[in-house]
């Protein structure tokens, strides 16, 4: 494969997610759009760290690490705020989330 082609699923793989998470109203999905432009930056790290001038060094693979353990982080932080608004408001909808003002 070459640095053009991985970019060009990259792209793709981030439109998708962006329609994803703009076009839903669930937050699930909302965040699963989020997840899918988290998979397509890491794969331009790792894409751009195999095309480099020196591939022995490991900083897009670091880089790429790095984005997977915040993409986790993100993952749990959000699931468990999806879990505490569907335990007040019965719904995981995004437009009802707006009727928790303090």
């Amino acid at each position: 494969m070459t640095l053009q082609i991985l970019l060009a699923i990259s792209a793709i793989l981030f439109a998708f997610g962006l329609a994803a998470a703009l076009s839903r109203s669930n937050a699930i999905m909302i965040l699963i759009g989020i997840e899918l432009m988290l998979g397509a930056g890491n794969l331009n790290f790792i894409a751009f760290w195999r095309f480099a001038a020196n591939p022995s060094d490991l900083a897009g693979i670091m880089f790429a690490i790095f984005s997977i353990a915040v993409a986790a982080a993100e993952a749990a932080v959000g699931l468990a705020i999806i879990i505490l608004v569907h335990r007040r408001i019965k719904s995981v909808e995004a437009d009802d989330a707006s009727n928790l003002k303090g």
